[in-house]
C-alpha cells in the first residue's frame, strides 16, 4: 500500500466523498464549508454552510446531502492537534441540508424528527431506493450532554422517522452490500451496533437488553483507548472504521469476530471512503492535522454506493 498527501492546511475535514473525475469532497466542519480538493491538489469552497458540516453523501439527485453538527468549540493540543470539545458558543441547531454542486446553493430539509429537534447531526448513507439513513451524535457542554439518534428519510421527501432514540453518541451509519443491514458506530464506547432490516426496510429489533433493539456486533476491540468515527464497508462487507486516539482505520468483519488495526500518523482519524477506477484506493480524513490523504493498493475494493463511485 502506498500513502499519498492529497490536501493540506483543512479545518477539521470529515465526510470524503470520491467523485468521477478523480476531485474529493469533503465538509470542513470548523470552516464550516462544502469543500472540493481537486486532483492537483487545490482546495475549492463549493459552499459556505455555517454551523458545523459533517457527514456527507450524494443523493439519487445529483446533489449532496449533508448532516450539520450546528457547531464545535475546538481546542489545540500542544502537538499541534485541532480537536473539538463540545457545543460551540453561537451554536445554531442541528439540521439536514441539500447542497447544488452546480450552484453552491444549499437548502434545509429538516431539522426535527417526530417533533425533537436535532442536536447534532452526524454522518449519512443512501440506500438503493432512495432514502437515507443518518445519525445523530448528540451534543456536549462543560456540565451535561443531550443524547443522539440513529432515523431514515424516505425517498419521496417525506418525514423522517426514529430508528433508535435515546442513542449514546452515534456516529458512522453504514449499510452492508445486500442493504439487510444498517449498522452504526458509537463513539463513546468503541462499539459497533447492528440493526436486521426487512425486505421493506422495517427494524426487526432485539429483545432487552439491547438498549434500543439493535446487535451489539464489536466493543472497543483491542482493549485499546480509542473512540469509534466514521465508517466504510468493502465489498465483503467488512467494516472500515476511522478510530479516535488510537488513530487509524479499525476493520470489523460483518459478523464481529474478526479484527484489525491499520495505524495512520493522527489521533483524529474521522472518516474514509473508497474510490479509484478499481475502488481499491481508500480517501481518509486526518482531521487533527487538517490533511487528506490516499491510500492506493487496499487489499480488498469499496463496496460500490448506490449514487456515486
Amino acid at each position: 500500500m502506498r500513502i499519498r498527501e492529497l490536501a493540506s492546511g483543512l479545518q477539521f475535514p470529515e465526510g470524503p466523498v470520491a467523485m468521477d473525475d478523480g476531485s474529493v469532497l469533503l465538509v470542513e466542519i470548523a470552516r464550516g464549508t462544502l469543500s472540493r480538493v481537486t486532483t492537483d491538489g487545490r482546495v475549492q469552497v463549493v459552499a459556505r454552510l455555517g454551523g458545523g458540516p459533517n457527514g456527507a453523501a450524494i443523493g439519487p439527485d445529483g446533489a449532496v446531502y449533508v448532516c450539520n453538527n450546528g457547531g464545535f468549540e475546538y481546542t489545540t493540543e500542544a502537538d499541534g492537534c485541532l480537536r473539538p470539545t463540545g457545543q460551540a458558543r453561537d451554536y445554531d441547531g442541528g439540521r439536514v441540508e441539500r447542497v447544488n454542486l452546480a450552484t453552491g446553493r444549499f437548502e434545509r430539509l429538516f431539522d426535527t424528527v417526530e417533533g425533537v429537534p436535532l442536536r447534532g447531526p452526524n454522518d449519512i448513507v443512501f440506500a438503493v431506493d432512495g432514502s437515507f439513513y443518518f445519525t445523530d451524535l448528540g451534543k456536549s457542554r462543560a456540565l451535561d450532554m443531550d443524547h443522539g439518534g440513529v432515523f431514515h428519510a424516505p425517498a419521496d421527501g417525506g418525514a423522517p422517522r426514529v430508528i433508535a432514540r435515546p442513542a449514546l453518541t452515534p456516529n458512522g451509519v453504514a449499510l452492508s452490500p445486500d442493504g439487510r443491514t444498517l449498522y452504526y458506530a458509537e463513539t463513546a464506547g468503541a462499539r459497533l451496533w447492528a440493526f436486521d432490516l426487512d425486505a421493506s426496510g422495517q427494524v426487526r429489533r432485539q429483545p432487552w437488553p439491547s438498549p434500543h433493539g439493535g446487535r451489539l456486533l464489536a466493543a472497543s476491540p483491542g482493549g485499546q483507548l480509542q473512540r469509534f468515527d466514521s465508517m466504510a464497508v468493502d465489498a465483503f462487507g467488512n467494516l472500515h472504521v476511522a478510530t479516535l486516539l488510537h488513530g487509524g482505520i479499525t476493520v470489523v468483519s460483518p459478523d464481529g469476530a474478526r479484527w484489525h488495526h491499520v495505524p495512520l500518523p493522527d489521533r483524529y482519524v474521522t472518516n474514509l471512503c473508497f474510490g479509484g477506477r478499481d475502488r481499491r484506493t481508500l480517501y481518509v480524513t486526518l482531521s487533527g492535522s487538517g490533511r487528506l490523504i490516499a491510500i492506493d493498493g487496499w487489499p480488498t475494493a469499496g463496496l460500490m454506493l448506490a449514487f456515486n463511485v
